[in-house]
């Protein structure tokens, strides 16, 4: 299977598109200091920044500050491949249109582990997500859009997608493709579309006051990390705007559900999903307080 990460032409655009997370980082040639902010002055107090110095080289097995995961390994080479078997009957190239081919697009996605939340026929908001999730995972354009060549490698695909790690049960975040993967036991079982940190400098007002100026580098910090506080009601207002149901793993840097989840980098350093895959996140407990949250790879090397 071709694991190449996908292409997106004028990344510069980015730096034009709407943002909204929550991470500063300096970066050297070698080492990622990072340094995270709290999204609140409410629990500024309670939250102290946090820093850590991360090797951005990558190692032979993860960056292990917690024992759970000493054996967790990143080279997915020798791992057991989950096949599944190609489709007889080809699903055709339906663009976003609902009806029984949609319906059918959808079974094969949460068969391969692509989440959408129903099969019902309508190319909703979380049938477009999974099918941008399997469009990177596979190197295709990720538009959205089931079109010819992405129809053509969804009917045709006979192993499931999986992450890097080989151990342990967590999420792992693949900056370079901007997929999040849900592994349990050392076996991906689940894949999301995600939005990490822009990597484009800001400036601006806090939500909150707008007397104070918010910077940073919207870097989502690699390395390791546990989940150590969250927010079970809905919207709220953080400093840089509002997210949806966060789980934070780094000081004010979060998983959470984001109204914009496109396919670049467009947070100011959370690593943003649907509202619905957040709803699905919490209620199937894949992000409890103490799990795992994995980040790595390089924004950069997926746009070339």
């Amino acid at each position: 299977m071709d694991h190449r990460p996908f292409r997106v032409g004028a990344l510069a655009v980015i730096g034009m598109l709407p943002l909204g997370g929550c991470a500063t980082t300096a970066i050297s040639s070698s080492i990622v200091t990072t340094t995270s902010m709290v999204e609140t002055p409410a629990e500024s107090a309670d939250v102290p920044a946090e820093s850590t110095t991360v090797d951005v080289d990558e190692p032979t097995s993860v960056p292990a500050p917690v024992e759970e995961v000493t054996t967790t390994t990143v080279a997915p080479l020798d791992r057991p491949i989950v096949s599944v078997s190609a489709l007889a009957e080809p699903i055709p190239a339906i663009g976003t249109n609902s009806g029984p081919d949609a319906t059918r697009l959808q079974q094969r996605l949460l068969d391969l582990g692509y989440w959408v939340q129903a099969t019902d026929g309508e190319y909703g908001l979380t049938t477009r997500q999974a099918v941008m999730a399997f469009q990177k995972y596979e190197g295709l354009t990720p538009t959205g859009s089931l079109d010819e060549a992405s129809a053509a490698r969804i009917s045709e695909v006979d192993t499931r997608p999986f992450g890097r790690a080989q151990a342990g049960t967590m999420v792992e975040v693949d900056k370079a493709r901007q997929l999040l993967f849900v592994i349990s036991e050392g076996e991906t079982r689940w894949v999301l579309n995600a939005s990490t940190g822009s990597e484009v400098p800001y400036s601006e007002p806090n939500s909150n006051n707008p007397d104070t100026i918010e910077e940073g580098d919207s870097v989502t910090p690699v390395g390791l990390h546990k989940v150590n506080r969250e927010r079970e009601e809905g919207w709220w207002e953080g400093d840089l705007g509002q997210i949806y149901r966060p789980k934070y793993f780094r000081g004010g840097v979060a998983v959470h559900g984001a109204n914009s989840v496109p396919e670049y980098p467009a947070s100011h350093g959370c690593v943003r999903v649907s509202v619905p895959a957040m709803d699905w996140i919490w209620d199937q407990g894949f992000l409890p307080i103490g799990s795992l949250v994995w980040v790595h790879g390089e924004i950069g090397r997926a746009y070339v």
